[in-house]
Parts: C-alpha cells; sequence; structure tokens
C-alpha cells in the first residue's frame, strides 16, 4: 500500500514524463487541489487547458468540464481519472429534450449553462457561466430566452433583466442541500460574517445572502473584503482554497450537508492510475464539439461581469 507521499512523487514524475497538467476544480478534495497545477472553476480551467504547452489534460472535475476542455483543446489528450464523475444536474436535460422544448417556443433564443454536455451545449444558441448569465442574456436580441439546465440561476436571472427567462426544471442537487433555515443559524453564531451564496442556491437562501457570487468571484471577492469572516453558500471543497490563499481570514460552510459525492470521487491514486494508463479519455465528436464550440465562443465574445 503506497503512502500519500509516494503517490503525490510519483504523480509529479508521471507528469513530467508524459507533459501533462493537472487541472482541478474548486469542489476537488483537498489533496487534489494540493497536487494541481491550476484550481479554478469549470470554464477557467477550460480556458487554461488552452494556453498549456503540454500534451496531456488531467481534469479532476465531473464529466461535462473534461469535455469543455476536450471541445477547447481538440489537439490536446483530455484524461478523466473517474469516468462515472458525472454532474446530476447536466444530465437533467438531454439533446432531444431541449429541441422539443425549442418546437414550444420557436422564437426563442436557447442558452445553456456550461454545466451541460457538449451534445446539449452543440443545441443551444450560447453558453454561460454563473458570472456572466445576465450579460449574456442581455447582448441577446431575442426577448425569450429558454434557460438550461438550472432553474435557480434562471431564477435569479430572471430577477436581473427585463427579459423573458423559461426555465429548464434542473437544479443541483448538492446546492439544494443547502437550506435557509441553517444559513440564519449560522448567521446567528457568526453575526460579523457576510454570507456569500451560489447563484444555484435556493431562492430564498439567495434572498439572504449578503453578496451573490460565482466561485471564482467569491474568491476574488474574498481577497478584496475587509471583512474577517464568511459564511460559504457552494460546495463545501472549496473552503480548503479560501482557507490557503487568506491565512487571516475564517470561513464556515453554510451547511455541513453541501458536499457533491461525484467530485469527491477523484482520489491521489485515482489520479496516478490515470496517468499511468492513460484513461479515461474524454473524445467529443467533431460535429459536436463544432457546434460547441461555436456556442462557446459566442459567450467568450460577450464581456463578463465581476
Amino acid at each position: 500500500m503506497q503512502d500519500k507521499q509516494s503517490i503525490t512523487d510519483n504523480i509529479n514524475k508521471l507528469k513530467n514524463e508524459k507533459n501533462a497538467v493537472i487541472l482541478a476544480h474548486n469542489y476537488q478534495r483537498d489533496e487534489i487541489q494540493d497536487i494541481a497545477d491550476f484550481v479554478g472553476d469549470s470554464l477557467g480551467l477550460s480556458r487554461e487547458a488552452v494556453k498549456q504547452d503540454a500534451d496531456i489534460i488531467v481534469f479532476c472535475g465531473v464529466d461535462f468540464m473534461a469535455e469543455s476542455a476536450a471541445i477547447l483543446s481538440p489537439e490536446k489528450t483530455v484524461i478523466m481519472p473517474e469516468i462515472d464523475a458525472g454532474c446530476p444536474m447536466a444530465a437533467m436535460v438531454t439533446p432531444k429534450s431541449l429541441r422539443e422544448k425549442r418546437e414550444e417556443y420557436p422564437d426563442a433564443a436557447v442558452v445553456c449553462y456550461v454545466n451541460t454536455s457538449a451534445a446539449v451545449k452543440a443545441e443551444c444558441d450560447i453558453c454561460c457561466t454563473s458570472a456572466n448569465a445576465v450579460n449574456v442574456i442581455n447582448s441577446l436580441d431575442e426577448d425569450t430566452i429558454i434557460f438550461v439546465p438550472d432553474k435557480n440561476l434562471a431564477n435569479f436571472v430572471a430577477s436581473q433583466t427585463d427579459k423573458t427567462i423559461i426555465p429548464w426544471e434542473g437544479y443541483c442537487p448538492t446546492h439544494h442541500q443547502i437550506l435557509a433555515g441553517d444559513v440564519l443559524l449560522m448567521k446567528e453564531q457568526h453575526p460579523n460574517a457576510e454570507f456569500l451564496a451560489h447563484p444555484e442556491c435556493r431562492k430564498d437562501v439567495l434572498e439572504i445572502a449578503d453578496k451573490i457570487l460565482s466561485t471564482t468571484g467569491m474568491v476574488n471577492y474574498v481577497q478584496q473584503s475587509d471583512s474577517k469572516e464568511f459564511i460559504i453558500g457552494t460546495e463545501n471543497g472549496i473552503l480548503h482554497r479560501l482557507d490557503k490563499e487568506n491565512p487571516d481570514k475564517t470561513f464556515y460552510h453554510a451547511s455541513q450537508y453541501a458536499i457533491c459525492p461525484n467530485m469527491k470521487m477523484i482520489t491521489l491514486d485515482s489520479v496516478q492510475k490515470s496517468l499511468e494508463k492513460m484513461e479515461y479519455k474524454i473524445e467529443v465528436p467533431e460535429d459536436i464539439r463544432k457546434k460547441a464550440k461555436r456556442a462557446l465562443d459566442k459567450m467568450l465574445e460577450v464581456k463578463r461581469s465581476k
């Protein structure tokens, strides 16, 4: 049985031998974030993959994230240590169901959150992130928008725009574990703490937030804020990064249950095996890749909000 240090040493050795780079999402296990070359949100990591002079991208996240890296970096080999690490919310919309919805609203534009499969991205007009969703929607000529797959993000966007938003009935099970009652209890216990909520949270949770921010938005806001205490309303894995980057500040999770089991599938051992065996390769059919990339490229042309 290998110990943690020997696995880490071997990962670094394999990485150098194979010219690989390790990307880890903010929600990954602490030890995965610690061995990663870059830690960030899903789209930010995929864009980082494009910049890297690497032959292999080891993507420590869930399926749609590795697909995004493959869409944007087709000349590189993208591998994912745990092939079963899927996103339940992304699975709540399929190309077929989206096409059927478009038939109901033929004059509507379709905006899909990056938390979707490559095949669904290929069916939409433009993608968005939680940080730029409002700007993306306001950039469109259409007044009616079908927004997939997250109804909570859709409802938040609807409150920030005059356009008509048709939400998809999808949601993130992990963010749904964050309840307003739990947050109010934490606020009572830590009256000086700011509550930062991710827009995938329920509406009643967003209503009591001091700030509604994407994961990258949280990282940036905390660094600039004069506050010393924060209650964090997103998947608890991000607290590791926040603690490391802000040792003079204190962070509390909004709910002990806000843990994504799929994000936590990836371990040091599975990263080591993925580099040894070059598995599991993520490949997107070229026709789908081109259409999905077009939707991502359109998004990247829109000025990003803070």
